[in-house]
């Protein structure tokens, strides 16, 4: 590169005539083998310095990366104990203090396995309690207790660790304070956990011996810690409590803070919703394991070196006559370290300043450096040497270089990361600095650290993205909502939190398996990418749930036309390990800023309570948040919890309703309907548990009961001697896509040797048209079983007259709706004789469902109808009742 000749100094030339290596003179070889001795344990201890360094980072980012996690859960979980003492706060308004925890437990309302919840009145007493009210306890003269009668801001309360009063075990209390209309004090509701509940932690699986995980209140008071695998020696504890000044770090504790007197790397995290740090203590042994091994061999060889240099000093010392031989000798030495140097990582520069008469350095030359220093600026060492810095650098750093430099001549030291752009086709690039002042110049030392930027860069990504779908992640939400909600609130807009739960997902996964589950999902994360605004956010909060941002709206309908479009495009048929026409449908919960909640926490409950109403009503539609919509919540979880106890203690019996031939006027078949009989409420019918059945997935444990109930019944009247008719079994499209169906019938025929023909299944009208391959395989088993197909309904799903020829059934069952119009006009019959005309030229037996009254019966004789069923000839009636049916003609 050229430099202009009034910057450039004159180079001295040597003129003396080189010596004789033999002729050189004596070189002092003890300061020669010091130096070089000094050299080699500076640099090999520099080296061990940063392998110590690099593992204790390694650690931190571990120890951080848990307590991260671990603080994350931690909230969530205090979460869900928040929401539970104001639930118990509410229903105790409510229920104007009247409350049966008790029941509310049995019911499954509350986890029995970890919550046990109370309630105190003004005085002390407990009025109500999860454990019943065995013995009175009162709690007037508990610290916490008189802290929510003197504040009736405090919130929830978190109280340190002490020994239930009823377990005699250690417990953790969650407590709020409850009052009158009128704001008073009126008493304390609370929620007690065993400590061992807060360290169900993913991560503590990754503890070695010596390492824990502890959450503790900010005053450094325990509240619950667990220590990785035991190794026998003395338990780990702090000796004092600790105290974290910052929200977050990573701290290195002496061993005298420890029981054990290990070291540790310790990172904590403090929530930003509850007095409360989650802690990690990482044990340092562990930590520089490695570390400590690549030491030792380091050293020794170290060790060996530094002999062998003294033994050359020696013998060096001995033959220091030989002036060539010293000679040669140090200019090996010298290459050597020219060489080690070059190949280092970082680059430096020795800068010599050009003064002007008043000592102000107006640019620096380039007096040394290696070929990684070189190697930045896109030049060879050779040719770097003796330039002016200010035409070696490109003209956007010039300006700010000399005066980074000019200040590091005052203040002799600088060190500085800074990123460099794309130049010259290199790619941008992050790099360290340090600077020196050194005899006169200054040292520079230049690193290339755009890995390591790259690698923290990384980590904020997987942080806050899902690993699935590449959409942003829970993490993320909960960061971004305040935010969000800041800037709604400055600008005076609203914000709605869409909860979308997919509610027919979990078919997708029983059918075709979870490789097709996670593709259905990454297809719906690419639907919602497509539907909503530029300016909006989709949200993976885990499993089929999401969550979809919506900002800058005016009113209401701008939220009902998003909405509205996510369930039409989530609607749409799709295409799963290359089977088309697969569909699910979406519930949506709806909560706005600011008239639902001013915070992300309460806004995302208020969705989800929403959500759950809209998958009450219905799929496939959305439901704006209400107040009133947390007493329906609990009412629903409920009936499930009560359905799912009938199913688990088989509370469920089984009807039967004949059918009867019209020419033969004797019983033909007969149909299976089942009913609950419930403990309390007596006999119920199928309107009242079949719906929570279906969306639970229950309704496959429930058919496998009736059919095995169905074919026991069987059995027991071929014991009798009766000539027994078959029996039609109701099966749902959920069981018929579980794809077991065939093989539990084929077993409970085989069980109770029943014949196959005095078996048949009753579907629907989607279930029969579902062209979906496990759909597909069950018919066709059954079909090769011997059982008979019919379709139950006919009229009221998705098939019309035309579509007739498609259902390959043996037995066609019209619905009720077109036996009552019979006797309405002469429309009625045309539309049954022509269901009846078709049905037999395809050879199936119609069956007329809900026939009532006599002249239905004459009509359905006139039209040439197979069979009837309905009250006028017999209701559903118990098994040991059929017997009776089975002896007389009805017709």
């Amino acid at each position: 590169m050229p430099v202009p000749e009034d910057i450039k100094e004159p180079v001295q030339k040597n003129h003396n005539v080189a010596m004789p290596r033999n002729e050189a003179p004596q070189l002092p070889w003890l300061a020669i083998a010091f130096i070089l001795i000094a050299v080699l344990w500076i640099a090999t201890e520099a080296r061990l310095s940063n392998e110590r360094a690099a593992a204790m980072e390694r650690g931190a980012m571990r120890a951080a990366a848990l307590s991260d996690a671990y603080s994350e859960q931690i909230s969530r979980t205090l979460d869900e104990i928040d929401r539970t003492t104001l639930l118990l706060r509410t229903l105790w308004q409510e229920k104007q203090g009247e409350l049966n925890l008790a029941a509310y437990y049995r019911n499954g309302i509350f986890p029995s396995n970890f919550f046990n919840a109370s309630v105190a009145t003004r005085d002390g007493n407990v009025t109500a309690s999860t454990f019943g009210l065995p013995n009175p306890l009162n709690f007037a003269d508990r610290d916490w207790f008189r802290a929510h009668r003197a504040d009736r801001k405090l919130g929830l309360l978190i109280s340190p660790q002490e020994v239930g009063p009823r377990s005699g075990r250690p417990i953790i209390r969650f407590s709020r304070r409850l009052e009158t209309l009128t704001g008073e004090f009126d008493g304390a509701t609370w929620v007690t956990v065993e400590p061992p509940y807060l360290t169900t932690f993913y991560g503590a699986g990754q503890l070695n011996p010596g390492e824990f995980i502890s959450i503790r209140l900010w005053n450094g008071s325990v509240l619950a810690t667990r220590v990785g695998q035991q190794d026998g020696k003395r338990p780990i504890f702090y000796r004092a409590n600790p105290v974290f000044s910052t929200t977050e770090g990573v701290l290195n504790e002496p061993g005298n803070k420890f029981v054990d007197g290990a070291e540790r790397l310790v990172a904590w995290q403090k929530s930003a919703r509850y007095p409360v740090v989650a802690i990690v203590g990482l044990k340092t042994d562990e930590i520089l394991g490695a570390y400590r091994a690549s030491a030792a061999d380091w050293r020794l060889a170290a060790s060996l070196v530094t002999v062998l240099l003294a033994a050359v000093a020696v013998v060096g010392m001995w033959f220091s006559r030989k002036l060539g031989e010293r000679k040669r000798q140090a200019e090996d030495t010298k290459e050597t370290y020219r060489l080690a140097v070059d190949a280092a990582q970082e680059g430096f520069y020795m800068l010599r300043p050009i003064m002007d008469g008043t000592g102000y350095a107006l640019d620096f030359r380039i007096e040394d450096c290696n070929e990684r220093a070189a190697a930045f600026a896109g030049m060879q060492r050779t040719d770097m040497l003796g330039l002016v810095l200010s035409k070696a650098l490109p003209v956007e750093y010039q300006r700010d270089t000399l005066r980074i430099l000019r200040n590091v001549m005052e203040t002799g030291f600088l060190e500085e990361e800074f990123r460099v752009p794309a130049l010259k086709g290199r790619q941008p690039a992050w790099l360290y600095r340090r600077f020196m002042r050194s005899a006169g110049g200054i040292a520079m030392v230049v690193r290339d650290i755009s890995s390591s930027k790259a690698h923290e860069q990384e980590l904020v990504q997987l942080a806050n993205t899902d690993a699935l779908t590449g959409l942003p992640n829970r993490h993320w939400l909960v960061n971004y909502l305040p935010l969000a909600l800041a800037r709604a609130g400055n600008a005076m807009k609203q914000l709605a939190v869409l909860f979308i739960d997919l509610d027919d997902f979990k078919n997708i996964n029983d059918t075709l398996g979870h490789d097709a589950g996670d593709e259905l999902l990454n297809e719906v994360a690419l639907r919602l990418r497509q539907t909503i605004r530029a300016s909006d956010h989709a949200v993976r909060l885990g499993g089929d749930e999401f969550t979809v941002v919506l900002e800058h709206l005016e009113g209401a309908s701008d939220v009902s036309r998003v909405a509205d479009q996510i369930i039409k495009s989530l609607g749409a048929p799709f295409t799963v390990k290359g089977i088309s026409g697969q569909r699910i449908h979406a519930s949506i919960g709806i909560s706005t800023y600011p008239h639902n909640g001013r915070d992300g926490e309460t806004l995302l409950k208020h969705a989800d309570v929403a959500m759950y109403a809209a998958k009450s009503a219905g799929k496939g539609r959305y439901h704006f948040y209400h107040p009133n919509l947390s007493e329906s919540l609990i009412t629903r979880l409920s009936r499930e919890h009560a359905v799912r106890h009938a199913v688990e203690n088989d509370e469920f019996v089984v009807y039967f309703q004949p059918r009867y031939g019209v020419q033969s006027g004797r019983m033909s078949s007969m149909e299976a309907l089942v009913r609950w009989q419930h403990p309390e409420r007596g006999l119920l019918y199928p309107g009242e548990f079949i719906d929570v059945a279906e969306d639970t997935g229950l309704i496959v444990r429930l058919g496998e009961l009736v059919i095995e109930k169905v074919c026991a019944q069987l059995a027991a009247w071929k014991r009798m001697g009766l000539h027994v008719s078959p029996v039609s079994v109701n099966v749902s499209p959920h069981q018929l896509k579980v794809g077991n169906v065939s093989s539990y019938l084929a077993a409970c025929l085989r069980r109770h040797d029943v014949e196959a023909r005095l078996v048949e299944v009753e579907l629907t009208e989607s279930a029969v048209i579902d062209q979906s391959r496990g759909v597909i395989r069950e018919l066709q088993e059954l079909r090769e079983l011997g059982v008979k197909l019919m379709v139950d309904d006919f009229g009221t799903g998705h098939s019309s007259l035309a579509q007739l020829h498609r259902l390959d059934v043996d037995v066609l069952k019209v619905d009720k709706a077109f036996t009552d119009a019979l006797t309405s006009g002469t429309e009625g019959q045309v539309l049954f004789q022509a269901i009846v005309s078709m049905a037999s030229a395809l050879d199936m037996c119609v069956v007329a469902e809900g026939v009532e009254t006599p002249e239905q019966l004459s009509m359905l004789r006139k039209l040439n109808c197979d069979e009837v069923q309905g009250f006028l000839f017999s209701p559903a009636v118990p098994g040991d009742a059929v017997a009776a049916l089975m002896a007389r003609p009805a017709l």
